[in-house]
C-alpha cells in the first residue's frame, strides 16, 4: 500500500500531473463516443469515486479534502466531470445522427414555456430546496472562521480564494504584471473576440463535437488544463512555503526545497558561450538590451515564426477560410495560451525564471 501511495505522490508532481492531464483530455476527445456510453462512463465514474473514497482512509489525504474550504472544490471536480460527460454524450449522439442522415435530438423540440407559472414556479421550488441544503451544510460543516486579520501573522501557506488560485499559481511562473494584469486581460479579450473570430454557424443550438472540433478542443484545453488543473494545484497540492506535496504526503513546513532561479541570459552567455554577461553597451544600445538580446530573439521568433509554422503544419485550410486578420488574432491568442504551459514546464525542469528579464524597465517575461 505504501508503495502505491509513493507512486501516486510521484505522478502528482507538477510536470507528470500536467502531462497526464493533457493525455487524459486528448484520449477523452479522441474516444468520446466510446467513453461517454453509459456503461463506460459508469465504470470510469465509479472507479474514480471508489478510488477517492479509499484514498480518504489516508489521514493526510483526508485532512486536505475534508477541510471546510476544500469540500466545495471536491464537489466542483465531480460536477465538472459529470457535465463534461453529459455534454459530450449529447454530442456523440448528435454526431452519429448527422452521419446517419437522421434528425438531431434537438430537432423539432418545442421547449418554450411561460414565465408564469412554469419558470417562476420551478425557480421558487429550486430556491427553497437550495436554501434548505445550504442551511444544513452550514450547520454540519461550519465555516472556517479564524482570528481577526493580523498584519504581523500570515498563514502558511497563504492562499487566495479558490477562484483566484489559478492566478496565484501563475504568479510562480510569470512576473506579477503579466500574471495579474496582462494574461487575465488577454483572456477577457479572447472571450470577447470569439464571436468575431469563429463565425462557423454549425453547432449553434445543438450539441456537437465533430463539427466544432478545433473550437471545443481549444476551449477545453484552456479551461481544463490551464484553469481547473491550476486550481487543483493550488488547493490540494500546494502546501507550506508554497511547496508541492503529494496527495498522501504530510504537509511539513520544514521540508527542504532548494529552488535556484535560472535566467535565460545566464544559460546563453555563460552556459552556451562560456563568457560573462555583457556589462557595457555598444553605441546607443544599452548593456541590458545586449544582455537580453537572446531572450528577445527567442520570443520574437516564437511570435513571428509561430503563426507561419502553425499555418504550414496544421492550419492551412483554416487560415485560407478565416482570412489574414482573423487568423492572425486567433493564432496570437493561441500562442499566448501555449506560452503558459511551456513556461511552467521550463520552471519545473530547469528552474527557468525569466526568458527576458529587463529589471531596469520592470519588463520580465
Amino acid at each position: 500500500m505504501e508503495g502505491i501511495k509513493e507512486f501516486i505522490n510521484a505522478i502528482c508532481r507538477p510536470a507528470p500531473f500536467l502531462v497526464l492531464a493533457i493525455v487524459a483530455l486528448g484520449l477523452f476527445l479522441a474516444l468520446y463516443r466510446k467513453l461517454t456510453k453509459p456503461a463506460a462512463a459508469a465504470v470510469l465514474g465509479g472507479g474514480f469515486t471508489l478510488f477517492f473514497l479509499l484514498s480518504c482512509l489516508d489521514p493526510n489525504f483526508q485532512k486536505i479534502v475534508a477541510k471546510a474550504d476544500n469540500v466545495p472544490i471536491v464537489m466542483m471536480m465531480f460536477a465538472i466531470g459529470y457535465f463534461l460527460w453529459l455534454s459530450f454524450r449529447q454530442a456523440a449522439l448528435n454526431d452519429a445522427a448527422i452521419e446517419a442522415g437522421q434528425p438531431l435530438r434537438e430537432a423539432g423540440s418545442d421547449d418554450k414555456v411561460l414565465v408564469w407559472p412554469d419558470l417562476v414556479y420551478s425557480e421558487f421550488i429550486s430556491l427553497i430546496l437550495f436554501t434548505a441544503f445550504l442551511t444544513v451544510w452550514a450547520i454540519v460543516l461550519r465555516a472556517p472562521l479564524e482570528q481577526p486579520a493580523d498584519p504581523n501573522v500570515a498563514p502558511n501557506p497563504a492562499k487566495a480564494p479558490w477562484y483566484f488560485l489559478g492566478l496565484q499559481e501563475m504568479l510562480v511562473y510569470f512576473d506579477p504584471w503579466l500574471a495579474g494584469v496582462l494574461l487575465p486581460g488577454l483572456i477577457i479579450v479572447g472571450l470577447v473576440a470569439i464571436p468575431y473570430i469563429d463565425t462557423n454557424p454549425r453547432g449553434n443550438g445543438y450539441y456537437t463535437f465533430k463539427e466544432r472540433r478545433f473550437a471545443i478542443t481549444m476551449f477545453l484545453a484552456g479551461f481544463v488544463i490551464l484553469w481547473v488543473v491550476l486550481i487543483i494545484f493550488g488547493t490540494f497540492l500546494r502546501g507550506p512555503n508554497w511547496n508541492f506535496f503529494g496527495p498522501y504526503e504530510y504537509w511539513d513546513m520544514h521540508k527542504p526545497m532548494a529552488l535556484l532561479n535560472t535566467e535565460f541570459h545566464d544559460l546563453f552567455w555563460t552556459g552556451l558561450l562560456g563568457r560573462a554577461l555583457p556589462t557595457e553597451g555598444r553605441g546607443p544600445i544599452p548593456a541590458y538590451l545586449i544582455r537580453e538580446a537572446p531572450g528577445i530573439a527567442l520570443l520574437g521568433a516564437y511570435f513571428i515564426l509561430g503563426p507561419l509554422i502553425l499555418r504550414v503544419l496544421f492550419f492551412r485550410k483554416l487560415a485560407a477560410k478565416m482570412g489574414l486578420i482573423r487568423y492572425s488574432v486567433m493564432v496570437m491568442l493561441l500562442l499566448v495560451m501555449l506560452l503558459m504551459p511551456i513556461k511552467m514546464v521550463l520552471r519545473w525542469t530547469i528552474n527557468l525564471h525569466y526568458i527576458v528579464g529587463i529589471t531596469e524597465w520592470s519588463l520580465n517575461v
